[in-house]
């Protein structure tokens, strides 16, 4: 014991003696390097998500779980065969309510962090909410009614949950959002790249991080960032870094070759402090790929991509299950919406539209539609994007594109391997090609299959110019870079606020 205590004196003496001279070249005093637990956005199936509404997450499933669970021991009467089963049944009962309770509040768009919403609004999506959850729930009751947990539990734990929920969402938006599980971001360079980070001024944008300023590299150089955040001080990069707690170190250098301090950085490094690329900042903070800076060289040397078996076979078997079981359930709605579309027409046009789309490898294949325009909508044969209030769409056209009705007969698409559920919208080839030469990362979206819905219309309106087109193309590589059953589903439980809200339609 002795021995081991002279060992580790000794080693404590060489280290203490080997920082000090490292102290008298760069003025950095022997520090342990800061442990850091999850904070900001972090990877989950590849997918980035924020910690503090995951923590939120988490906390309103108990609740929901804890008022359900008070409300069966202490205000149901007491019933003779549920009181038979043991308190693991009926708390395995409680969870699947409860998680299904959670599956809406997803599909409400309560957990994007892009919400905007005050707490009135939030208020009115959580009573949307427990309203759909305890239809849904009283269906699947009556198909199999031994996973109820009781006659009257249902509907009133999602009456108190309303409160519950509404007072931790309160609390969260008060003390939490914006304000814990953070990363402290420093930024080394002030020219244009570092441009794009000053710009980012929302909260929405800012919920990971938060940014404690820019440091200037390039010596001769105006600065392109608010002066106000330029920092000035003594001594070496890493002395800074780890008195000020910062966490990550991002480079936005417009310039690398003659300007990045290596040393500084690989001290920093090696003292626990992540260094990120400015391509990489964006893709973790805004889920896109920044046009304006990336290279291909970092799709090169970037982390996703991945391509193997399992993966495309778990995505293929998830289609064609999804498609099969939308295809039954919604054929009343296909019926209904052919019948419209003939009586409107008086039998003169097709109830379908079939128009040539660009698919995966540059495949073109035929998108199947219900048609929501006129027949002559295209006579001079001119591809044109759909404008807001387009003359060609028709009255019944008009209600099907707004609650994405028309896009229905696309699950044969996706049953028979033309399309995915989830991906890149397919576009027109002669827009296709217009978008190509704009900018030849373009046709890096079609690596994978079209989808009915994707990550690009979850995060951006609708699209109605090449401009637009570009916009969403960011999301688009962002989904084809790191896509995945995760990413899938989320996304799938994200457009039914879309459809609902009919966010983005025309």
């Amino acid at each position: 014991m002795k021995q081991m205590e002279k060992l580790n004196t000794g080693l404590i003496a060489r280290t203490s003696f080997k920082d000090k001279t490292v102290d008298l070249e760069r003025g950095d005093g022997f520090r342990l390097p800061r442990a850091r637990g999850i904070t900001g956005k972090f990877r989950l199936f590849g997918h980035y998500v924020h910690a503090q509404f995951l923590l939120l997450a988490m906390s309103e499933l108990v609740i929901i779980f804890s008022i359900s669970t008070a409300i069966y021991n202490y205000f149901l009467p007491a019933n003779t065969e549920i009181a038979t089963q043991s308190a693991l049944e009926i708390g395995g009962k409680i969870a699947l309510m409860s998680i299904v309770f959670m599956f809406f509040m997803v599909a409400m768009g309560l957990y994007d962090t892009r919400q905007r919403e005050r707490l009135s609004g939030l208020v009115m999506r959580l009573i949307a909410v427990l309203f759909f959850a305890v239809v849904a729930m009283k269906l699947f009751y009556r198909f199999t009614p031994s996973l109820s947990a009781g006659d009257g539990l249902l509907e009133i734990s999602a009456l108190a949950s309303v409160s519950g929920l509404a007072l931790i969402r309160a609390l969260f938006y008060k003390f939490v959002d914006g304000r814990v599980l953070l990363r402290r971001v420093l930024v080394v360079g002030t020219g244009e790249n570092a441009q794009f980070i000053d710009r980012l001024r929302r909260k929405a944008d800012m919920r990971g991080f938060r940014l404690v300023g820019f440091i200037e590299s390039e010596l001769g150089q105006a600065p392109q960032v608010d002066q106000s955040r330029i920092l000035t001080f003594e001594g070496s990069l890493s002395s800074y870094a780890i008195a000020n707690d910062i966490d990550e170190i991002v480079l936005a250098l417009d310039e690398r070759r003659k300007n990045i301090p290596t040393d500084e950085l690989l001290n920093c490094r090696m003292k626990g402090i992540d260094i990120t690329d400015t391509v990489d900042f964006f893709e973790r903070e805004s889920a896109l790929i920044q046009l304006d800076l990336v290279q291909p060289s970092w799709f090169i040397h970037s982390g996703g991509c991945n391509r193997h078996f399992i993966r495309a076979s778990v995505k293929r078997s998830f289609d064609i299950m999804v498609s099969i079981g939308l295809l039954v359930l919604s054929a009343p709605l296909m019926l209904l919406t052919s019948v419209a579309i003939m009586l409107e027409s008086r039998g003169k046009g097709p109830v379908l539209y079939s128009q040539q789309r660009v698919g995966r490898n540059g495949q073109c294949f035929n998108v199947h539609k219900f048609r929501s325009m006129k027949t002559d909508a295209e006579a001079d044969g001119v591809a044109r994007w759909a404008q807001k209030e387009d003359p060609r769409i028709t009255r019944v056209g008009s209600f099907i594109r707004k609650y994405r009705l028309d896009e229905l007969p696309q699950l044969w698409n996706v049953l028979i391997g033309e399309m995915s559920l989830v991906g890149p919208r397919p576009e027109r080839p002669e827009f296709v090609k217009e978008l190509c030469q704009a900018n030849p990362m373009y046709k890096e979206r079609h690596r994978v299959c079209p989808g009915i819905t994707g990550w690009a219309q979850l995060c951006y309106p609708y699209g109605a110019s090449a401009e637009d087109s570009m916009s969403k193309l960011q999301y688009d590589l962002y989904y084809v870079k790191n896509y995945g059953l995760f990413l899938d589903a989320y996304t799938l439980i994200q457009t039914i606020e879309v459809v609902l809200f009919k966010k983005g339609s025309r």
